[in-house]
């Protein structure tokens, strides 16, 4: 009885604290463009005695449509989840993979019949299944008439690679268009090669989070994040509570962005 008791009232704590973190956050101070980096999901199943790290990933991306409700429920504009590296397709085992992209897959038909989200896949098909990449046009397809929430889902996806397709697809336009090379040169600017992007039209992220306690990017935005925040999380992929990004935003809210100052 004790013991109940004392977990009651720590829910009561807990609830009371994270309003207080909600109400101290206005409009003005929330970032538009949230990006996330899911990571840990194979070490919580690993931590939990779970045989396959499949338990995990399902776990992370149970989680992470959680997390696009709390990113909407505040009325930020778009998310971007880091959900498949191009690596990943090379480095994890071939039962892991397939696993991991059937999760992904059933993640993208869901999100793109929840609420008014509309759903994007940013990345490259290059390497991805066939019922992968189905999957993922169905979603955009089905929702591209949608105004609410913009979900990008990185999927096959490598900060290098995109910035390479884009400077080829800036070429390949410019020599349809029987432009000199001269041309080609004065006309590429930054802002060229940001409409070639995967995420093209859309804003960079004002802030990068990534789950359980590594720091770097792994090649994820590299482009789009030049003047983004960052934000490191200890919790596991799974573990990620609202409290957690409720920090993330306070901390965001209070630092003095330069822009490369």
């Amino acid at each position: 009885m004790h013991d109940r008791d004392e977990s009651l009232g720590r829910g009561i704590l807990y609830r009371l604290y994270q309003n207080r973190l909600r109400r101290g956050l206005t409009a003005e101070t929330l970032p538009r463009h949230v990006a996330m980096i899911i990571d840990g999901n194979r070490r919580w199943a690993k931590q939990l005695g779970f045989d396959t790290a499949a338990h995990g990933h399902r776990a992370g991306a149970a989680k992470m449509r959680e997390f696009l409700e709390w990113c909407d429920d505040l009325g930020i504009s778009t998310v971007t989840l880091y959900l498949l590296s191009s690596d990943n397709l090379s480095n994890r085992s071939g039962e892991e993979l397939s696993a991991l992209i059937e999760i992904i897959a059933e993640l993208a038909d869901d999100l793109s019949r929840y609420r008014d989200w509309r759903v994007q896949h940013v990345g490259s098909s290059a390497g991805l299944p066939e019922p992968l990449v189905a999957a993922l046009d169905a979603a955009q397809a089905r929702t591209a008439s949608k105004t609410g929430l913009h979900v990008n889902l990185a999927v096959g996806y490598g900060g290098r690679k995109e910035i390479t397709d884009a400077m080829r697809s800036i070429v390949a336009d410019h020599h349809a268009g029987g432009g000199s090379l001269e041309d080609l040169a004065e006309r590429l600017t930054p802002d060229l090669i940001g409409e070639h992007l995967y995420t093209g039209g859309q804003p960079d992220p004002d802030l990068v989070i990534r789950t359980s306690g590594e720091q770097r990017l792994s090649d994820f935005m590299l482009w789009q994040s030049a003047h983004s925040e960052f934000y490191f999380v200890e919790a596991l992929g799974p573990d990620l509570r609202k409290v957690d990004f409720l920090r993330a935003l306070r901390d965001y809210a209070t630092r003095n962005r330069r822009f490369g100052g």
